[in-house]
């Protein structure tokens, strides 16, 4: 699907680079995991070049496409680096591998193929991290392919239950998304981290593959004391599950094996055990939702593929509440209460 980005939406530019130049030291690496990618991911690098601040320099990790979308990446943009991998390690193994790999400088930025940023979106992110340096990771504005006026999501949502979703996805955009506010973590979709904060906290957990990965992150900065801001300025087209499919049973198996296995990792003990009934009904009633609509047995298969890995994840949950800096008034000021305020 094309999307004319340069014409979506209205938004000032901050033209912190304008000459274009491309730095020897870049300031921010974006790094972009790629699997079968197609001429999407192209759009996306395209997005990309036509950015006013030119500070970057950018790697995709590639997951051992069986498409041809490396060679497209290779002949349009010689430029990018791209990272090949032997196996497909998912969007977490082939950020970390990114990070592990590559000379970085202050900021990195993921970025999904599926995103297509607007012309002074990496300005605007960069520029409010010098603004903010109390803030240790910054999420974006992202728009649906839908509709230019829908958004997909406004930073990363997770209720006490252990329920997380993107704020504002698919409410109608209005003035009071217009303003900068604190959110739980960035939907790693388009996102800007400080790398010393990264570095912290451990990168991503390779062991949820692919989804809810960024909720996981959000989590283990909030309780090592980092704040998370939202940047209504920095804007994107997302189309969301491109690859993958919405509602896939792909999707469904990680999301819910994935969803257990961050509320058991880092829900702070106190908070653990408060709200542990609200989280086995959570579970309970997502396992009959999805039983009546046809895909109780991908659900139930999550799930007690999730159980199996309890004892895992249970000696991680050590290792993070023995470091834990935020009071549990902090982590509880971060988490929502109503599930049904997704356009606040």
């Amino acid at each position: 699907m094309e999307v004319d980005i340069t014409t979506a939406l209205d938004s000032a530019a901050i033209p912190v680079n304008p000459a274009g130049i491309a730095p020897i030291h870049p300031l921010v690496t974006v790094v972009i995991v790629n699997y079968n990618g197609g001429e999407m991911i192209c759009q996306c690098l395209a997005a990309l070049a036509q950015q006013h601040f030119q500070d970057f320099a950018t790697v995709v990790v590639d997951n051992k496409s069986a498409d041809a979308s490396v060679a497209a990446i290779q002949q349009k943009f010689p430029d990018v680096a791209v990272l090949l991998l032997k196996s497909n390690l998912g969007f977490a193994g082939g950020v970390n591998h990114a990070l592990n790999t590559c000379a970085l400088g202050p900021y990195v930025v993921l970025l999904n193929p599926d995103a297509f940023p607007l012309p002074d979106w990496l300005g605007n992110l960069v520029a409010s991290a010098h603004a903010h340096p109390q803030y240790a990771s910054f999420g974006s504005r992202m728009y649906s392919d839908e509709s230019h006026n829908q958004l997909d999501g406004l930073g990363d949502v997770y209720h006490v239950s252990g329920l997380p979703w993107r704020r504002g996805h698919g409410c109608v955009s209005t003035a009071r998304h217009d303003m900068e506010t604190d959110i739980f973590a960035p939907c790693a979709a388009a996102a800007l981290y400080r790398v010393a904060a990264l570095r912290d906290v451990g990168f991503l957990d390779e062991d949820f593959f692919l989804y809810v990965e960024d909720i996981d992150l959000g989590f283990r900065m909030q309780l090592a004391g980092y704040r998370s801001l939202y940047v209504p300025t920095a804007c994107v087209l997302h189309l969301g599950s491109a690859f993958v499919g919405k509602h896939s049973d792909f999707q469904l198996y990680h999301g819910h094996r994935n969803l257990v296995w961050v509320y058991v990792k880092n829900m702070p003990s106190v908070l653990f055990w408060l709200f542990l009934p609200a989280h086995i009904a959570l579970n309970l009633v997502t396992l009959l939702w999805f039983t009546a609509r046809g895909h109780g047995a991908v659900v139930w298969r999550a799930k007690r593929d999730a159980v199996r890995g309890l004892p895992h994840f249970w000696k991680k949950r050590v290792q993070i509440q023995s470091t834990r800096k935020a009071s549990i008034w902090a982590v509880l000021r971060q988490l929502a209460w109503n599930p049904f305020s997704r356009c606040a």
